[in-house]
């Protein structure tokens, strides 16, 4: 079965970037389209991009357009979300989740009910 481990996560001051990995076990996360969600605290999560599988359409929301990118090592059986111009809007629980079922359009935002396999979590905090 697949397994999801976010990591990557921190404090940083507006301006700043991380990067977050999603790493896969269990399977080749090659196979799956890839969704990055955010839970910001008292609201939705909400889904911010996703990539289908082998490396295929990513799709951006448009708060995170041109800040935000993601990518895939295949080698590595991990996903990454590239986080710039961090902004304290941006901070969240920031989970990736995986499916098997349902592409990445590049117009269409992940949606949760798509997605099957879900990492724990990691905390993004944007302060200064």
């Amino acid at each position: 079965q697949l397994q999801l481990v976010e990591s990557g996560g921190g404090l940083v001051q507006p301006g700043g970037s991380l990067r977050l990995s999603c790493a896969a076990s269990g399977d080749s996360l090659d196979s799956y389209t890839i969704g990055w969600f955010r839970q910001a605290p008292e609201k939705e999560r909400e889904g911010v991009s996703c990539i289908s599988s082998p490396d295929g359409p990513t799709f951006y929301a448009d708060s995170v357009k041109g800040r935000f990118t993601i990518f895939r090592d295949n080698a590595k059986n991990t996903v990454y979300l590239q986080i710039n111009s961090l902004k304290p809007e941006d901070t969240a629980v920031y989970y990736c989740a995986a499916t098997g079922g349902y592409i990445c359009s590049g117009y269409v935002p992940p949606r949760e009910y798509e997605y099957n396999y879900w990492g724990q979590g990691t905390q993004v905090t944007v302060s200064s």
